[in-house]
């Protein structure tokens, strides 16, 4: 069961498989009709207080995936996802943080590798 991430501004690709938002906010200059999503699972992102916390700040980065891994633990989101992962496959979950090395999708891609 593949699961990507990619950023939601890269181009459209068939073999992105099932695309997932996975932000809370829906990203600037996206249209909905153009965006090639198939489900905005916002739930499953990280809390306001915590993305406001972290603020995309390199030296929060460690205290923001343990936060971020903590919250994933009690979400119910998680299932949801699970599930979607189960039903279709391949997995592209979408995110539009400019920073790719440092940014919740990757920390959601590794907490669904450990429970997986």
């Amino acid at each position: 069961m593949p699961v990507k991430i990619k950023r939601i501004y890269e181009p459209y690709s068939e073999d992105d498989g099932y695309r997932i938002l996975i932000d809370r906010l829906w990203p600037r200059g996206i249209k909905k009709e153009n965006s090639h999503i198939d489900k905005w699972l916002k739930e499953i992102a990280p809390s306001t207080e915590l993305r406001k916390e972290f603020n995309h700040m390199v030296d929060k980065w460690e205290m923001f995936k343990l936060a971020y891994h903590n919250e994933l633990k009690n979400s119910p989101a998680v299932h949801e996802l699970l599930d979607d992962i189960k039903k279709h496959g391949t997995v592209t979950l979408l995110f539009a943080a400019r920073d790719e090395e440092h940014n919740h999708a990757l920390v959601l891609q590794q907490f669904i590798k450990e429970i997986s």
